[in-house]
């Protein structure tokens, strides 16, 4: 029996900490200047929580951002689901913790670990819920506090991440009305661990004084290996969607890639036809806040006018794993 619901955004929420770190931050800190900064990420600076501040924090302001928007107390809430490769802690779940500050009574949820594509399988995981018809309200948070796992004497990293947390809230809406996530497109290949992961404080290599001598609870990126399959991959998987769906990308009012490399979404914008005008880009004032992207592209294309009630959006990530994936919605508010 086809489904009689689809889960639609009605309402986005966000919270980046104020202290920003410039390029000309990091030219104190490591051999790098602006000029290559910008030239092969398009960052110009990225946000950083000040000491105290855990991912929770910054995920819990972002959901009470979104609810206030859509004027709805926590109450409302069924479920919470946080994607985030830096949680506060390896348990209890972000959510959890979330759920503690937000004050949310009755409700579930659990923390979803895909990297740069996290937010996108949240999101997708929260529209099964309110698709089966048993959850009304579903809060879907991408949250990371990349600066506590980066090590900044790695220049290769140091450029590339910032802190941040965007959170949308998912709620009913009839086949019929043609809104909501329409369809998408989700891909693990495993081989790419070793191009993008953290070496230790897990099960494998537990925290030890060695492990920190040898800063393996750091970011380890080959970010050659990255770079080529991420270029790839995102053109490929978006193409997929869109061919999948009949459409084209002309067909497309806006597009929302993960902000992990200005090249990476122009080659993706060029190869699929793209106008340049209708891909959201913000990889320069926030650099890559890994599950937050999203979220965050989705909060400046809102105030950019690109999304409005009827827009066709096509979101789409590559991560580490390798993870990647991509969506079509239909927006509603």
């Amino acid at each position: 029996m086809p489904p009689s619901l689809r889960a639609k955004i009605t309402a986005v929420g966000t919270y980046v900490p104020p202290k920003l770190l410039t390029n000309a931050d990091l030219e104190r800190l490591v051999d790098t200047s602006d000029e290559w900064i910008l030239t092969r990420t398009g960052i110009s600076e990225r946000h950083r929580v000040e000491p105290g501040m855990a991912t929770s924090d910054m995920a819990a302001a972002a959901a009470r951002d979104c609810l206030a928007r859509r004027g709805l107390g926590p109450e409302a809430v069924e479920a919470i689901l946080v994607a985030t490769v830096t949680p506060d802690m390896l348990f209890p779940s972000t959510a959890c913790l979330v759920q503690h500050k937000l004050g949310v009574p009755n409700c579930w949820g659990f923390d979803v670990l895909a990297a740069c594509s996290g937010f996108l399988y949240a999101l997708a995981t929260g529209a099964s819920l309110i698709a089966a018809g048993t959850h009304r309200r579903v809060l879907v948070i991408g949250a990371d506090t990349m600066t506590s796992i980066i090590d900044y004497t790695d220049r290769a990293t140091c450029v590339l991440f910032g802190d941040g947390a965007g959170a949308v809230l998912l709620e009913p809406s009839p086949v019929e009305e043609d809104l909501g996530l329409l369809d998408y497109i989700h891909q693990i290949e495993g081989f790419g661990g070793p191009s993008l992961y953290m070496p230790a404080g897990g099960s494998l290599h537990p925290a030890s004084a060695d492990t920190v001598a040898r800063r393996e609870h750091f970011v380890h990126q080959d970010g050659k290996a990255v770079f080529k399959y991420a270029v790839l991959k995102m053109f490929e998987i978006c193409e997929a969607i869109l061919k999948r769906n009949g459409v084209t990308a002309k067909d497309l009012d806006c597009f929302i890639p993960h902000q992990a490399n200005l090249r990476i979404i122009q080659s993706t914008g060029e190869r699929l036809g793209l106008d340049p005008k209708r891909t959201l880009v913000n990889i320069n004032k926030f650099g890559n806040t890994t599950a937050a992207t999203i979220p965050l592209g989705m909060h400046d294309a809102q105030e950019q006018g690109l999304l409005h009630p009827n827009a066709l959006v096509l979101l789409a990530a590559v991560g580490a794993g390798y993870t990647c994936g991509a969506q079509l919605l239909r927006w509603a508010v």
